[in-house]
């Protein structure tokens, strides 16, 4: 794996973890669902926009439509329902558990989908890595983190769901379609669910307008979607989905450093663990990887 490419992906990790906070601080001031469909409409109309601009390639068939349709419903629809939603029933310890399955169920889906192999120990590291989420996860698990509603469950199960099955659909087409249509364009479908949702659910008068909602708008539409949906977009043209998921699980320990840094959380020993194994985890799937394609 390329210097490169793991630029990218760290920067894709870090991206979603900074969407929780904006997330947080938008909610304040808009509906969920409208906030949702505001957040991908406008990242699916830049990254579209962008790429008429620079005359990229329209995607074409039909069987590159319906992986595109397949992406939006799954990455944009029930992933940022599930992520809007989630937190009003579940805790931010048991969500982060939850979520974070999702790249074993990824692997799992590329070696049946996609024909991808991953060798033993690469299961292995999967399920050390997924170990360093629980053990991250602990502290809030033990103080009350494992209260919560079984909407709560079915929202974050929804949403890991739709981003596995996501995953392995962008997988499927990487490299052969232009990313920056691809991903706008995955955006724009996925956001007309949430939009007819929020039409009808929500009052749309309730959106109050200042600068911190803006700010957070903007940056989740510009940086949380459109820059991070085109740099994994690029990610996979480059390596294996089992390869490149490993590394979901740095976002949450990109999103504990974020709180240390910015809202003054302490990381206790037990985190700091869960992330020594969390590396390990990537670790063990990279380099076996590695090894892999330096004897072909």
């Amino acid at each position: 794996m390329s210097p490169t490419v793991i630029s990218k992906i760290f920067l894709a990790m870090f991206l979603w973890a900074a969407c929780f906070p904006l997330i947080t601080a938008g909610l304040q001031y808009a509906p969920h669902l409208t906030f949702a469909t505001m957040r991908a409409g406008l990242a699916g109309a830049a990254l579209v926009g962008l790429a008429m601009i620079l005359r990229r390639p329209f995607p074409r068939g039909w069987r590159t439509w319906l992986t595109l349709g397949i992406v939006g419903i799954g990455a944009t629809s029930l992933g940022f329902l599930g992520m809007f939603h989630a937190a009003e029933f579940v805790s931010p310890g048991l969500a982060t558990v939850i979520a974070n399955a999702q790249p074993l169920l990824a692997a799992i889906l590329g070696v049946v989908w996609l024909g991808e192999r991953l060798p033993k120990v690469g299961w292995v590291g999967l399920s050390i890595g997924f170990m360093g989420i629980l053990v991250i996860a602990l502290p809030q698990l033990l103080d009350g983190g494992q209260e919560g509603s079984a909407i709560g469950f079915a929202y974050i199960v929804l949403a890991a769901v739709g981003v596995t099955i996501s995953n392995v659909a962008i997988k499927s087409i990487a490299g052969k379609v232009d990313g920056l249509f691809a991903m706008g364009l995955q955006l724009l479908i996925g956001s007309a669910p949430l939009a007819f949702a929020a039409l009808a659910l929500e009052d749309q008068n309730a959106i109050q307008w200042n600068a911190v909602f803006t700010a957070s708008l903007l940056g989740l539409a510009l940086f949380g979607s459109a820059l991070v949906y085109w740099l994994w977009f690029s990610v996979l043209e480059a390596v294996e989905l089992n390869r490149a998921i490993v590394f979901s699980f740095l976002v949450p320990i990109f999103g504990l450093s974020i709180g240390a840094l910015f809202f003054g959380e302490r990381l206790s020993g037990i985190q700091f663990s869960g992330i020594a194994l969390v590396i390990l985890g990537i670790v063990f799937v990279n380099l076996k990887g590695a090894r892999r394609s330096q004897g072909r």
